[in-house]
């Protein structure tokens, strides 16, 4: 996520990583510089992005705690109050963005620290809605909104992949199937985002009575598509309580 975050945004950047490898091809992609420490980071730093392991808060905190400015993090797993707590007396600002940020199309849903009025918030909600819509929201609904918009890339990936591969079986060659279905996935996307999300009015204009896709539509519903989606949101809360 932390190489998605920089690519969208396009700025150089000051990076570490534990290889250091990774820091410094990021680093050589973007401008900017790969330094030896995460403490290096945060000392030369305005503001630090926590993008590592999220069971290494208190870790990463140890190091970089007292010379840190302002603590942005894009942990899954932790609260607010967590990163708070790790991080004392700093402003703090929650992110969950998703993969395609680094697209400048992404989602993020966000939540304030109680200090985060102590700190460059604003520029920090303008430089991160470069990357796309920012949702605030109140710290409860950072799970479901985490399952939706942080996993869904992988979720919608997945029925993407299951189309090309019921394409293939019916014949057409993986290629023209896979951009069959991204390009349906992103004028479909569009219609919906033009039309205020009425999915309900997108399938009764494609759906003709006892036609081919209502056919499809009963098979879908048959095999418990929608069964399926809820109980995938409700993993992904579940392993986050």
């Amino acid at each position: 996520m932390a190489s998605a975050l920089a690519r969208g945004l396009g700025e150089p950047v000051l990076v570490s990583s534990p290889s250091g490898a990774r820091a410094k091809t990021l680093a050589a992609e973007l401008g900017g510089e790969a330094l030896g420490s995460n403490r290096e980071v945060a000392e030369q730093a305005d503001a630090v992005v926590l993008a590592h392991k999220p069971k290494q808060l208190a870790e990463v905190a140890a190091e970089i705690g007292p010379v840190a400015k302002i603590v942005i993090s894009v942990l899954g797993g932790h609260t607010t109050a967590d990163v708070e707590d790790a991080y004392p007396g700093l402003p703090v600002y929650c992110f969950m963005p998703n993969i395609p940020v680094e697209a400048r199309q992404g989602v993020l849903c966000y939540t304030a620290g109680a200090r985060a009025a102590d700190g460059p918030e604003q520029e920090i909600l303008e430089l991160f809605g470069r990357l796309g819509p920012v949702f605030r929201l109140p710290e409860p609904q950072m799970g479901p909104a985490t399952a939706i918009s942080g996993c869904g890339p992988a979720f919608i990936a997945l029925v993407v992949e299951a189309l090309v591969d019921a394409g293939v079986r019916r014949g057409l060659s993986a290629k023209d199937a896979g951009a069959m279905a991204v390009e349906t996935l992103s004028g479909t996307a569009a219609v919906l985002r033009e039309n205020g999300v009425d999915t309900l009015a997108l399938r009764r204009r494609v759906t003709s009575p006892g036609g081919s896709t209502a056919r499809g539509l009963d098979a879908l519903e048959g095999g418990g598509i929608r069964a399926a989606f809820s109980d995938a949101v409700d993993a992904v809360v579940g392993a986050q309580l």
